[in-house]
């Protein structure tokens, strides 16, 4: 079996944002925070990164509001040499997850062409020092069983799945013989 047979959605928490595995990124990629006009770029990166479902024009607003403010300090771009958006991570937030204030790893994506290419670590810590910068504490994500690779980077940063009921235990032990390979 090279593919779960069902791409279910799935938690992942960590419990704390210490001792997160430091990842510095490659010379000649950088960073930049999200700028008015953004959700284009936001939309046409995640476009072309999903493999799974359409990316609908509205998908940013619906996801994030029309408030460009936390924006801001939140919605991280990667950039190629040339300076071109390449990738995201946004650095978000939830009052309401399990009854408390948690930050969240929110549409994390690189577009395929740069992928492989050791991109996707840095973005993940980036994003996960900018929510302890914001004064997160723990985090949470949602993701997909379909996205293996992506599991498996998250469970290097220390998330955990967080199972809620019968239908996660379910996908996790379908996730089994593909995490332990």
């Amino acid at each position: 079996m090279d593919v779960v047979t069902k791409n279910l959605s799935v938690v992942m928490v960590r419990h704390d944002l210490e001792n997160l595995p430091a990842s510095e990124l490659p010379t000649p990629f950088r960073w930049r925070w999200y700028e008015p006009g953004d959700s284009a770029v936001w939309t046409a990166i995640q476009r072309e990164a999903e493999r799974h479902f359409p990316i609908p024009d509205d998908l940013h607003a619906r996801e994030f509001g029309i408030d460009d403010g936390p924006l801001r300090d939140r919605q991280l771009f990667l950039l190629d040499e040339r300076g071109a958006p390449i990738g995201t991570a946004t650095a978000w937030f939830d009052n309401g997850f399990c009854g408390g204030p948690w930050g969240r790893i929110h549409w994390v994506a690189i577009v395929p062409q740069a992928q492989g290419r050791g991109l996707a670590k840095p973005l993940l810590y980036r994003a996960c020092m900018r929510l302890r910068e914001l004064r997160h504490y723990r985090a949470y994500l949602v993701t997909s069983t379909a996205r293996i690779p992506a599991i498996c980077l998250y469970r290097k940063f220390g998330f955990v799945p967080f199972i809620r009921n019968e239908q996660d235990n379910e996908a996790w032990r379908e996730l089994t013989p593909f995490l332990t390979r």
